[in-house]
């Protein structure tokens, strides 16, 4: 029987992940991360909503949600679409932003100059909306669009025939998790922009100090508000409570506007606000573990013994990450990934990535390992452990694939995506409506538009991915799995061999 190179090439890599010394070569497996970079930034081309520029790269697409706002007689026009379907959720945008603006801020300097200017625009596409969302004193729009609606459907975001549902939060009502995002994002993004854009980088800080306003005052979760509840949940419910944002708001602000007051409300509310629970999360719901690397920072840099705490935490959420630290406790797949339950699960080793190289660069300037009790960290394995989980996304897998939609050869064919799985409207510029797309979403062929850059929910943990449509916790790209993978790309770019 004539094996496959495909096969065999899957073959090659089970074995020499079994055993590793076995081909050396392996180990040092070269990856095109300046490739995977610029790809990973096009991808926030293909979820676009509102009208697109003339510059689009991602050709398949076209104007969409132009009446988005019409509810509440406003333009709520632009944002991203969070994932494979056609809404606009605020709390997961505003995350998105918030990474996407970190990735600038702490490895911009990396990037080559276009690549930089196409994150920045990444970037705008998402705060020019989220400015649109506070533009009415004490109210935040926080989603657009019935998810229950638009599940039932499958059809491109240019033909949505949907309602266009707006999802608004008015004082006195609480939505301090979402407002408290969109300040982190806003602020974040203000200093990705200082020095291209004074001028809207002054925008972006003053309705970050404003949005915060309005979610420390109005304390309490979005979607506990009975008119939001059946339009957030169960897709992005607050499951971890709303301080967490509080603080990750206050931090950034801090950060991006030297006030003080923002510093001492970390200090001062960190207790009551939960700073020590959780320390081992990150994503789009619970902040904790950004946070405390963080504010970290001040700690290294500025010594600010009085959040020494804070500094506590990223030291144990590290030491949780390092196989040979005596607290180590997260899962690793046999194939090395790390692996949290619950579905999309390449969203932990992103921004766990992000972090650990994030906190490898504040230890450096100040040349300090972490000390796991047993065993003493250094940055440099900080950044390897990043690096194998970034090796593993891109391909060095028992699989042997890339879960990089356009990298390398060999990558997921039939990802849970509306606009990729359907003809395009170039090509079919018929309408297809809401249940007419149930052909090509049921339909094992791939999908006919390549979302080049998308990085999919990844594999179980057993490895073992299946390149199914219907499968969408594996199969389903989103904004936020992107976002932190941007700023680690960015850095193995330009180290591809760290120390």
């Amino acid at each position: 029987m004539k094996l496959s190179s495909l096969l065999l090439h899957q073959l090659f890599l089970f074995i020499s992940l079994l055993f590793p010394g076995l081909f050396p070569s392996v180990q040092s497996s070269y990856h095109d991360y300046s490739d995977a970079l610029s790809k990973s930034i096009l991808f926030f081309e293909g979820q676009r909503s509102g009208f697109l520029p003339q510059d689009q790269r991602i050709g398949w697409r076209a104007n969409s949600g132009l009446s988005d706002g019409w509810m509440y007689n406003t333009d709520l026009t632009g944002g991203y679409y969070d994932a494979g379907d056609n809404v606009k959720f605020g709390f997961p945008m505003a995350f998105t932003t918030t990474m996407l603006a970190w990735s600038v801020i702490e490895f911009g300097d990396l990037m080559p100059p276009n690549e930089l200017r196409n994150a920045l625009v990444a970037i705008r596409w998402a705060t020019d909306y989220l400015l649109k969302t506070v533009s009415q004193p004490n109210r935040i729009f926080v989603q657009v669009g019935d998810p229950n609606i638009d599940h039932s459907c499958w059809e491109r975001p240019e033909d949505m025939d949907t309602a266009r549902t707006v999802y608004a939060v008015d004082a006195p009502n609480p939505a301090s998790d979402v407002a408290g995002e969109t300040a982190a994002a806003l602020a974040a993004s203000s200093m990705a922009f200082r020095s291209v854009d004074p001028g809207y980088a002054e925008t972006l800080i003053r309705n970050a100090v404003q949005v915060f306003q309005f979610a420390d005052y109005f304390r309490g979760a979005y979607s506990d508000n009975s008119n939001i509840r059946d339009g957030a949940c169960p897709f992005y419910c607050d499951f971890s409570g709303y301080q967490d944002e509080l603080l990750w708001g206050a931090a950034w602000l801090s950060r991006a506007s030297q006030d003080n007051s923002y510093l001492s409300y970390i200090e001062n509310n960190g207790k009551t606000l939960g700073a020590d629970d959780n320390i081992n999360e990150f994503g789009w719901d619970n902040k904790h573990a950004g946070l405390n690397v963080l504010v970290s920072k001040e700690v290294l840099e500025g010594n600010m013994y009085s959040l020494q705490s804070y500094k506590a935490s990223a030291d144990s959420f590290v030491c949780t990450l390092i196989p040979d630290s005596s607290s180590s406790h997260i899962e690793y797949t046999p194939g090395g990934l790390i692996y949290k339950p619950g579905g999309s699960n390449l969203q932990h080793a992103t921004t766990i990535s992000f972090l650990l190289l994030v906190y490898a660069n504040y230890l450096d300037r100040t040349s300090q390992p972490v000390d796991c009790g047993n065993v003493m960290v250094a940055p440099s394995s900080l950044r390897m452990q990043a690096k194998k989980q970034v090796d593993y996304i891109l391909g060095d897998n028992p699989s042997g694939l890339s879960y990089m939609v356009g990298y390398s050869n060999y990558f997921p064919q039939r990802i849970h995506h509306r606009g990729s799985s359907l003809p395009s409207v170039k090509d079919h510029p018929e309408l297809i409506a809401c249940k007419e797309g149930s052909i090509y979403f049921n339909s094992t062929n791939p999908n006919p538009n390549v979302l080049v850059g998308a990085i999919v929910g990844g594999p179980g943990e057993d490895d073992v991915y299946g390149d199914d449509r219907v499968d969408f916790r594996k199969s389903e790209p989103t904004t936020y799995i992107n976002a932190p993978f941007v700023g680690v790309l960015a850095y193995f770019a330009a180290n591809p061999n760290p120390i």
